[in-house]
């Protein structure tokens, strides 16, 4: 039914066996362990594009977080208008809160074809001869039986630590449960522990916010995740080969996000700041009656205004005010005094008048 993944996983596999077999012989343990490896950092190095424009809506949200917060005071006792609200800024601003999930979520089916392939190489209810003489997906009989016969520290890679007495025994008499303990129970705390440090520094990165539908749900993932690759190693078919693969997929996410981190840190340091609240989206003050924005009218953001400063005396503006001011001075002083030859009217040019 999955045949369109379990072919091109199977085959991208088969490519890195026929690398390291050629150095490292093809039965040789660490060959097909890293032909694991190299399967989950070819995958995870066509999903840098996607897992960059995750890690900028993140940033986003966290450019937001002011806006969020006027939002949830204004309409902190309305859970479903603010759940509207922000979700209306989310869309305006170009975001998801459910973005940061969506490489997680293209990794299942990858997780799921690879689970199916290493799972074919030991078919349950058959022998080791049996499984030796049929084919898995592009994986020929010669390498089926070339995988069965690989060990990695003593323990077959398509062990695991439930696997069934009569399928452990068909490995051969030198091998023994506890082999397949020695080797699987770091691999499954390296990998749990890897795991939430992962989903715990991919969520503190993004602040979700408490308003977001789910988010209580999300916050458990940091959680839930390690558990499952705790429960899956001990007591589901998670073969030895599945653990080698989480392990390494979550060492890349770490170091692809120390990265990527410092790369977008650059980026929103050369970024303007997000624009101010409109200042009539503000509440009125205590005891300020609230008056009604007239209409048509545009919003008025609040901005520093400096002090006016006193204009300067009429008579230092100008040059030749400075100059004509003493005179003006005189002239008005000697119209006071009586009998003063200034004060005596005078006769207008050509009126005959005074």
């Amino acid at each position: 039914m999955l045949d369109f993944l379990y072919y091109p996983v199977s085959a991208v596999m088969w490519f890195w066996h026929q690398v390291f077999g050629l150095v490292l012989g093809p039965s040789n343990g660490v060959a097909w362990a890293l032909s694991v490896v190299f399967l989950v950092l070819t995958l995870r190095a066509l999903m840098i594009k996607p897992v960059l424009s995750q890690m900028r809506s993140a940033q986003k949200m966290r450019r937001l977080a002011p806006h969020i917060a006027e939002l949830r005071k204004k309409h902190g006792k309305d859970r479903v208008k603010l759940a509207e609200e922000t979700q209306k800024l989310h869309r305006e601003h170009g975001v998801s809160p459910l973005g940061s999930f969506l490489p997680a979520l293209v990794q299942v089916p990858v997780f799921i074809a690879l689970l199916h392939v290493l799972r074919y190489f030991n078919r349950p209810g058959l022998s080791f001869e049996q499984n030796a003489a049929l084919p898995n997906y592009v994986f020929g009989p010669d390498e089926v039986r070339s995988f069965l016969e690989a060990r990695l520290f003593g323990a077959p890679l398509s062990s695991y630590i439930a696997m069934p007495q009569n399928l452990l025994d068909s490995f051969g008499a030198h091998v023994d449960r506890w082999h397949v303990v020695v080797v699987a129970v770091p691999l499954i705390l390296a990998a749990a522990v890897a795991t939430h440090v992962t989903a715990r520094w991919s969520q503190r990165r993004q602040q979700l916010d408490p308003a977001t539908p789910g988010a209580g749900i999300m916050k458990l993932f940091p959680w839930l995740f390690p558990l499952g690759v705790v429960a899956g190693g001990l007591f589901f078919a998670f073969p030895i080969a599945i653990l080698v693969y989480w392990l390494t997929g979550n060492a890349w996410t770490l170091a692809q996000q120390h990265l990527i981190t410092k790369k977008l840190d650059r980026e929103e340091a050369a970024l303007p700041p997000v624009v101010a609240v409109a200042e009539s989206a503000r509440g009125p003050k205590p005891g300020q009656k609230p008056v009604a924005p007239r209409p048509g009218a545009k919003p008025v953001t609040r901005t520093h205004v400096a002090p006016k400063q006193a204009a300067p005396k009429q008579a230092a503006q100008h040059p030749a005010r400075k100059e004509a001011a003493p005179k003006q001075a005189a002239q008005k002083q000697a119209a006071r005094k009586p009998g003063s030859p200034r004060s005596k009217p005078v006769r207008t040019a050509g009126t005959g008048q005074a």
